[in-house]
């Protein structure tokens, strides 16, 4: 379990996370409206030296960024599905895309469709600003990247 005390410091441990990807990596993200899904989103877009602005796809289910060394960040947010249909396929394609990082929001779904490999992040609020992280990681990749964020 990792305690995170702010939005900052949120955003500076997505960044930290960030940092480390090479592509290929997917992450679940899980937690309540208003955890800091978006904000962790928002620095690990950071540590991937995307400059544009980060918004949640919430209205949009996706959004697609550039990032450094050729990888794009693929950003899904399934809150307002009761029936992934056609975005399944999609996300199953883009989540096993070697240049792509892919991070999901109110995966519930699309569980089907996801890597087994994969990292989850459960948010929980312990007050208004803090949080705590757990980490699960699903396979040997994500074992590594859970690793050296711990």
């Amino acid at each position: 379990m990792i305690a995170i005390e702010s939005d900052q410091k949120m955003k500076e441990f997505g960044e930290k996370i960030g940092r480390t990807f090479r592509g290929g990596e997917c992450i679940e993200l899980v937690g309540d409206v208003g955890a800091g899904k978006t904000t962790l989103t928002k620095g690990i877009a950071k540590g991937l030296s995307i400059d544009e602005p980060i918004q949640s796809p919430t209205f949009t289910v996706n959004r697609m960024y550039e990032a450094r060394d050729g990888l794009t960040l693929a950003h899904y947010d399934f809150y307002r599905l009761h029936d992934a249909g056609i975005m399944a396929n999609e996300l199953d394609e883009v989540a096993n895309d070697p240049n792509t990082v892919t991070v999901i929001e109110w995966s519930g779904v699309v569980q089907d469709v996801l890597p087994a490999d994969r990292l989850t992040f459960t948010i929980t609020p312990t007050d208004e600003a803090s949080r705590n992280v757990e980490l699960i990681a699903g396979g040997n990749r994500s074992r590594i990247i859970k690793e050296q964020l711990v």
